[in-house]
């Protein structure tokens, strides 16, 4: 059975036009994060993960900053639950390892934090306020095995 979505790699220009909706559906308008926090400059840097449904509408999105840092990670409600976040963050993770990253970071919102528990990911510091919503810093060591 083939599964109901896929994930590419892409830069910003091919990301650009997918990945805004999803995140203004996630970010802005359910977690009320103001428009001129949600985008940034950071965005042309990086590498970004998009997952499409079986009718090519994005559904979900991502992406690697140079540093290692994970972000903007977003799923749509309806699509929550399905496997699409563990698909975009395990590509994101290959990603950080082809680029030979030996470690990659990200904010995870508290709530959340079990999620990136479950793919290897381990809290470090306190919690903080990023956007008015509880945050903390996890980490995840890579091998060059895919299977770490």
């Amino acid at each position: 059975m083939s599964s109901p979505f896929e994930v590419r790699i892409v830069d910003w220009k091919g990301a650009r036009a997918d990945a805004r909706p999803v995140r203004e559906a996630v970010f802005v308008v359910e977690q009320r994060v103001p428009i001129d926090l949600e985008w940034d400059d950071l965005d042309e840097a990086c590498d970004h993960v998009i997952a499409y449904d079986d009718s090519g509408r994005a559904i979900g999105t991502g992406r690697l900053l140079p540093d290692g840092r994970i972000g903007r990670m977003a799923v749509l409600r309806e699509w929550r639950r399905r496997g699409v976040g563990a698909a975009v963050l395990g590509a994101l993770v290959d990603r950080a390892r082809q680029r030979g990253l030996h470690r990659v970071t990200l904010h995870a919102q508290t709530h959340a934090a079990g999620f990136y528990a479950k793919y290897g990911f381990a809290p470090e510091g306190e919690v903080f306020m990023e956007a008015d919503i509880p945050h903390v810093t996890m980490t995840r060591t890579l091998s060059r095995d895919a299977r770490d």
